[in-house]
């Protein structure tokens, strides 16, 4: 992958040459939600400049892109590493004028379809897979993981309790699993949600990953034994059902819900970005179409609403949150939306350190480590803030692989090995769990 654009230069150009660019593109430039992704790409920019960094916010405004990092536009700024994905039909005008305004950049895909099409991640690529020889180093449908879960429910009783917490928009079931032996003492719990953004499918593979770890070692791992006999674990394989399910049926690279909006024709609320904690602040949209939209009100997300009230009935006992997202490689804590110091850092600090390194231990795969807004970027309304302000004392959220080769398509074949690398880490967290904090 080369680096593309002459050595930088002096910006004055800038922006008379932003508004020539802007001005040629047709309103057939706009991104539109299809399944057909043929000669789009995934270019990498990193704006040098303020300067930079305005004119490129403009240019994703005006090509509708789908971005892949930041977040939201409005966290593009000097530095900031952007990833975005620009449909066939506004590339080569973009590529121009970045070469035009000496502005680098990398193409990190460069045909969108192809690389679908090769990691076998479009239904149509895919053959049935069985329930008797279900396959974990692969994509499953929703359709898929809950059989999965059924199936597990009524083989595997002694460990593991299924349930439902509520209905998506669309009237899907919000299934959980409980894991763990049964004991009539008390027992703290952990609960692990993935899936939260549609298009990040390898949160989903974790998922399912880390039930199977845990049901196979049982009785030969002493760790998973200790764990699973001094705590339980509540895990949503798919936290944003209606989301993953149209990102297998429409759009791979959905992020929302799926819920209406009476105003707009756009659909959709990031699901992360919905909850009441400095809700539709800094790292949020107001804005329906955008994919960071925080909702009408929090919570007005069904899915949100439903975890939230039995993250709330059961909060005296769920001594940690993990959630599971792509792709950065980052092991984050609070805060995500402010940059300060939680009270109890050092315990934390402490449990993300040891996770990071058992995790590097396994394949070499280096993550940073921190508070989210430093390390990331600030974002309010997420589900890892909130769950800390009420009362969890450990929260977490993990970006898995990778840094952008693949971006939100990681092959099948690298599901083993972040499925193998994450467990460790998040056994290892569990640990932390179980003794006192350092």
């Amino acid at each position: 992958m080369k680096f593309f654009g002459k050595p930088r230069s002096q910006t004055a150009a800038f922006l008379p040459l932003c508004l020539l660019f802007l001005r040629s593109l047709s309103p057939g430039h706009s991104h539109l939600y299809s399944n057909r992704y043929a000669g789009d790409k995934v270019i990498r920019l990193t704006p040098n400049t303020e300067e930079e960094a305005f004119v490129l916010k403009k240019i994703c405004h005006q090509l509708k892109v789908d971005l892949w990092q930041p977040g939201s536009v409005s966290q593009i700024s000097q530095g900031t590493v952007t990833d975005i994905h620009v449909p066939h039909n506004g590339s080569r005008a973009l590529l121009t004028f970045l070469q035009e305004a000496n502005i680098q950049y990398k193409i990190l895909i460069d045909d969108l379809q192809k690389v679908l099409e090769k990691g076998s991640s479009l239904p149509a690529w895919r053959s049935r897979r069985s329930l008797s020889g279900y396959n974990y180093e692969v994509y499953h449908s929703l359709e898929e993981i809950q059989n999965w879960m059924h199936h597990l429910n009524k083989t595997h009783s002694g460990l593991i309790h299924m349930f439902s917490i509520g209905k998506s928009y669309e009237g899907r079931s919000l299934y959980v699993l409980k894991l763990g032996r049964r004991s009539r003492a008390y027992k703290r719990a952990v609960w692990m949600d993935c899936g939260i953004h549609a298009r990040e499918w390898i949160g989903p593979a974790f998922c399912q990953w880390f039930v199977k770890e845990a049901l196979l070692t049982y009785r030969s791992d002493p760790t998973m034994r200790k764990t699973l006999n001094h705590l339980y674990f509540y895990i949503m394989p798919v936290f944003n059902v209606d989301g993953y399910h149209f990102s297998w049926t429409n759009d791979r690279f959905w992020r929302k819900t799926r819920s209406r909006n009476s105003r707009f024709r756009c659909r959709g609320v990031d699901a992360n970005r919905n909850w009441r904690v400095k809700w539709c602040d800094e790292g949020a949209s107001m804005h329906p179409c955008d994919d960071t939209y925080c909702g009408p009100f929090p919570e007005s997300e069904p899915e949100v609403k439903a975890v939230a009230n039995f993250l709330r009935k059961h909060r005296k006992h769920i001594t940690a949150y993990l959630s599971f997202h792509a792709y950065a490689q980052m092991l984050l804590y609070p805060y995500s939306y402010k940059y300060a110091t939680i009270p109890n850092f050092s315990c934390v600090e402490s449990a993300a350190y040891k996770a990071v390194n058992a995790l590097r231990s396994v394949h070499g795969v280096q993550y940073r480590y921190g508070p989210a807004s430093s390390t990331l970027y600030v974002s309010s309304g997420s589900s890892m803030d909130w769950a800390y302000k009420n009362g969890i004392p450990y929260t977490f959220a993990f970006e898995l692989r990778d840094t952008g080769h693949f971006g939100f398509l990681l092959p099948e074949t690298l599901i083993k090995p972040t499925c193998t690398e994450t467990m460790l880490a998040v056994k290892n967290i569990t640990m932390h769990l179980l003794k006192k904090c350092p």
